[in-house]
């Protein structure tokens, strides 16, 4: 049995995990090829950081013999196959290259699986240097339903979503799904998911194979790069103190749970950071008073960008504001925190004492809508189909476009999709505020946003829907969840309510007729 210590000098990984608890038996491997995309572009590195050093060795050596330890194929998948050295691997790899240079993950497992005729691959990332073959094995396990029936995908899932650069894959069906998302021009792995019987298998219950989650640590930045340095060697010098002078560290015991692992991903450990060594600024909140032709309507927490856009939406979500033609000017005197809004329109006598009733939204929400008010509004009738794909795919580009997020963390994000495009995005740190930002643009430009679709990155509360009902709104869709009470107006009101799109899955609250059918042409 080779030494650890060794291992670790070498870079090699150990295979003698055994059953837990057993750290002198040998596993065998499992009847599966292992896929190492190394196709990606590294610009978080800033170098092609499958071959920057970990130990000695190349960090894409890593992957290699520890995959080694499980699987009994392994295919690497690359754009730069000349950049590759093979010195260190410890067993033998087939490399071969994309068919289309970046086409994302999917594009590569697509291509790789062309060179295995193996039932099952396991998906790794080049950059996952410790993924233990006791997380595969619990993947493993997982791979039948109560009756002995395979699943498609078995999938590590996170509070953040689904991990698919460690999950296994079933070759034929995945395959089949996997050129009709990329004839469709998306490339994210997850988008092939609604074709397929995914088991999820949460991250949490994985704790018992590997309880700090090491084998989902990603060196995506130089950062990552010195942790695992540090952590590398961390764990070298625990071995040599453990050995002592008893011989191999093997013969000292070295256990997972003592090792050494990078701060930011040890679970238990609390490590307090300066916000300087976050490299992100605070999110903006200030107090804005909203007035309509001089008479003071609301006072709102919000963050700064597009305040115009958020009063006017909130006007119209209100009803206060309803023809566009009697619209005269917004101005915002941000010194002062108060945005003024004229209308031709007149201003509803008793508004002044009209109740304001405080919503679930972040910042304390307010409205004048009532329960009963929701549930007289006119119901939205306009049909359309909508692809589950499709809305994967606008889920993602939401993301990807929330800038102030990801800067600063704390926003919530909204789309709008119109002609089959995310055409708007508005950020704030309040749910309701940034669907009023939304609204408000839409309305100010003469949007049909009767015909669109809304998204939103968090919980839909019952008043997004009053405000989407106001709109002619018929489609609401968040990654997360939505309410009882947004459910029940949605069912009322005619609005497509979905929650949850991650994971391979979304939940239809109500009205699932506007999803098309898999095999629908709309």
């Amino acid at each position: 049995m080779a030494d650890p210590i060794d291992d670790l000098r070498t870079g090699s990984a150990s295979c003698a995990t055994g059953t837990k608890g057993d750290s002198n038996s040998t596993r065998e491997k499992f009847p599966l090829s292992a896929i190492i995309l190394a196709g990606g572009r590294s610009l978080r590195m800033g170098v092609d950081k499958t071959q920057v050093d970990l130990s000695g060795i190349p960090l894409l050596a890593h992957a290699v013999n520890n995959a080694s330890c499980f699987a009994d194929q392994i295919v690497i998948v690359t754009n730069r196959p000349d950049s590759i050295v093979a010195d260190d691997f410890q067993t033998e790899v087939a490399i071969i290259t994309d068919e289309v240079a970046y086409q994302g993950p999917l594009g590569g497992l697509s291509t790789a699986l062309m060179a295995t005729d193996s039932e099952w691959i396991v998906a790794l990332a080049a950059d996952m240097p410790w993924v233990s073959p006791r997380v595969i094995d619990a993947l493993w396990n997982a791979r039948k339903d109560s009756g002995g029936v395979d699943f498609d995908v078995v999938v590590p899932v996170s509070e953040s979503g689904p991990e698919p650069l460690l999950a296994l894959y079933r070759r034929k069906p995945f395959l089949a799904a996997a050129r009709t998302v990329l004839a469709s021009g998306k490339r994210r792995i997850i988008a092939t998911y609604p074709d397929l019987r995914v088991r999820e298998v949460s991250l949490e219950s994985l704790q018992d194979a590997d309880p700090h989650l090491i084998s989902f640590y990603n060196v995506n930045t130089q950062t990552d790069l010195m942790a695992a340095r540090s952590y590398e060697q961390a764990r070298k010098e625990a071995a040599d103190s453990k050995a002592g002078n008893k011989g191999t560290a093997a013969e000292a015991g070295l256990l997972s749970h003592e090792e050494i692992i990078p701060h930011d991903f040890k679970r238990g450990d609390v490590r307090v950071i300066s916000l300087e060594e976050t490299g992100r600024s605070i999110p903006t909140e200030s107090p804005f008073t909203i007035y309509l032709n001089d008479i003071e309507i609301a006072t709102v927490q919000a963050s700064d960008g597009d305040l115009e856009d958020m009063a006017v939406g909130f006007l119209v979500a209100e009803g206060l504001l309803q023809d566009r033609s009697a619209f005269n000017s917004v101005d915002l005197d941000a010194k002062r925190g108060l945005i003024y809004v004229n209308s031709s329109e007149i201003v509803p006598e008793d508004l002044v004492y009209r109740t304001r009733y405080i919503t679930s939204g972040c910042g304390k929400g307010i409205t004048f809508s009532s329960l009963g008010h929701a549930r007289g509004l006119e119901k939205v009738d306009r049909e359309m189909k909508v692809s589950p794909h499709d809305l994967y795919h606008w889920m993602s580009e939401l993301s990807k476009r929330s800038a102030s997020h990801r800067e600063r963390g704390g926003y919530h994000s909204c789309g709008l999709v119109l002609a089959g495009e995310l055409q708007l995005v508005r950020e704030d740190i309040g749910r309701h505020n940034a669907v009023d930002k939304l609204l408000g643009h839409a309305w100010l430009e003469g949007m049909p946003i009767e015909q669109g679709i809304v998204l939103v990155s968090g919980r839909i509360s019952y008043e997004m829907i009053v405000k989407a009902a106001k709109n002619k709104i018929p489609f609401v869709a968040s990654r997360s969840a939505a309410t009882d009470l947004a459910a029940e107006i949605a069912q009322d009101l005619g609005i497509t309510l979905i929650g949850y799109v991650r994971g391979g899955k979304m939940v239809a609250y109500t009205h699932p007729e506007r999803i098309a059918n898999e095999d629908s042409d709309a």
